[in-house]
C-alpha cells in the first residue's frame, strides 16, 4: 500500500504547488513552497510601526459555490474576510496566506479559488506570501474543501483606529455599503432558500466587497475616528466594539436595504430584530466621523467618488 492509495496524492500536490508559485509576487523574498514566505519591510516612514494580524474564513458560503459548481469568486471573499478586518483598525494589508482542506484535491476547482485569492490580495494591496494545501480523505468527504485565511499588516501606533478619547456625542455614523449578503448568514439564507431559483443563489455568491483603498484614505485623512466591518452580529453587534463604554450608537434605520435582505426576510417569516442582528442588511463598514470634521469627510468621499450615506450618531449611555 502507498500513499496515493491511501487517498493522498503528493504528485497532484506538488503539481498544485507549482501552479501557486506561477502566480507569485516577484516581491516575495522565497518560493512559495519553500518553509515561510515574506517581503522586504521598508520601516522609514515609521516612528512607531504597530503590526496587526488576523484570521478568518468565509463560513458556508462554500456551499453556495459547491451548489453552483462555481469558485472563481469564493477567494476574493476570503481576502475581504481578513483585509477588511485590518483595514478597519487603520492597516494596511501586507501579507496574507491561506489554508486549503479538502477530501481530494482537485486541481481545477483549487485553481478556481487560487486565482480568487490572488484577485483580491491585488484589490486589497497586499502580497499572497504563502499557505498550506491538506489532502485528507478520512475527515473530508470526496468534493469537501475548507478555507481559512491569516493576514499581517501594518499601522502608525498613533494613527491606529479606533481613537476611543476622541470620541463624543454626536459624532455621526456614516455606512459604506455592501455588496450583498457578504460572507454572514449565509447558514440561514440557504436554509430560506433551498428551493430558490439559481438567480438568487447567484446573487448569494456575490464577492464580499474589499475596502481598503476607501479606508486607508479615510483612516490617512483624519476625518474617521473609528470603522467597523458589519459581519456576524450586524450593524449594531459590530460597532460597540469601536465606541467607548460611555457612548453607544444609534441607527436611523432609514436606508434603502437591497432586495435580497427582502426576499430572505419573506420567505423566511423572519422578525426584523433577527435580520439585524444575523445580516449586514446593505452595510459594508460603518464609519465614526468626527462631527467637526464631518464637511471635510464628504468633501473627501464626493472627491474621490466613494459612495456613503448617514445611518446614525453616538449618543450618550
Amino acid at each position: 500500500m502507498d500513499y496515493r492509495s491511501a487517498g493522498v496524492d503528493i504528485e497532484k500536490g506538488d503539481r498544485f504547488a507549482r501552479f501557486i508559485a506561477s502566480l507569485r509576487s516577484p516581491v516575495v523574498s522565497s518560493s512559495i513552497g519553500g518553509f515561510s514566505g515574506g517581503i522586504p519591510l521598508d520601516l522609514g516612514a515609521y516612528r512607531h510601526p504597530l503590526l496587526l494580524s488576523t484570521t478568518d474564513g468565509v463560513g458556508t458560503k462554500l456551499l453556495v459555490a459547491k451548489r453552483l459548481h462555481r469558485y472563481d469568486t469564493i477567494g476574493i471573499d476570503l481576502v475581504a474576510m481578513n483585509v477588511n478586518d485590518l483595514a478597519v483598525c487603520g492597516a494596511q494589508p501586507l501579507t496574507f496566506l491561506d489554508y486549503i482542506a479538502c477530501g481530494r484535491l482537485n486541481e481545477d476547482l483549487l485553481q478556481e479559488v487560487i486565482r480568487g485569492i490572488v484577485s483580491g490580495c491585488e484589490q486589497a494591496g497586499c502580497t499572497l506570501v504563502g499557505g498550506e494545501t491538506a489532502e485528507m480523505p478520512d475527515l473530508y468527504e470526496e468534493d469537501d474543501i475548507d478555507l481559512a485565511g491569516f493576514c499581517v499588516g501594518l499601522v502608525e501606533k498613533e494613527e491606529a483606529l479606533p481613537r476611543l478619547s476622541s470620541m463624543q456625542e454626536g459624532d455621526p455614523i456614516y455606512a459604506l455599503p455592501s455588496s450583498g449578503i457578504h460572507s454572514n448568514g449565509l447558514s440561514l439564507a440557504r436554509k430560506v432558500l433551498a428551493s430558490a431559483s439559481e438567480s438568487l443563489w447567484e446573487e448569494l455568491l456575490t464577492p464580499t466587497k474589499i475596502y481598503v483603498s476607501e479606508l486607508m484614505l479615510l483612516a490617512h485623512s483624519g476625518t474617521i475616528l473609528g470603522a467597523a466591518h458589519i459581519t456576524g452580529g450586524g450593524l449594531e453587534g459590530n460597532v460597540v466594539r469601536v465606541v467607548p463604554k460611555t457612548l453607544s450608537p444609534r441607527f436611523s434605520w432609514n436606508w434603502e436595504v437591497p432586495s435580497i435582505f427582502k426576499t430572505i426576510q419573506q420567505k423566511g417569516n423572519i422578525p426584523i430584530e433577527e435580520m439585524r442582528r444575523v445580516f449586514n442588511l446593505g452595510i459594508g463598514i460603518a464609519l465614526i466621523v468626527s462631527q467637526t470634521e464631518e464637511r471635510r469627510f464628504l468633501e473627501i468621499t464626493e472627491t474621490n467618488r466613494i459612495h456613503t450615506f448617514k445611518i446614525g450618531e453616538l449618543v450618550r449611555g
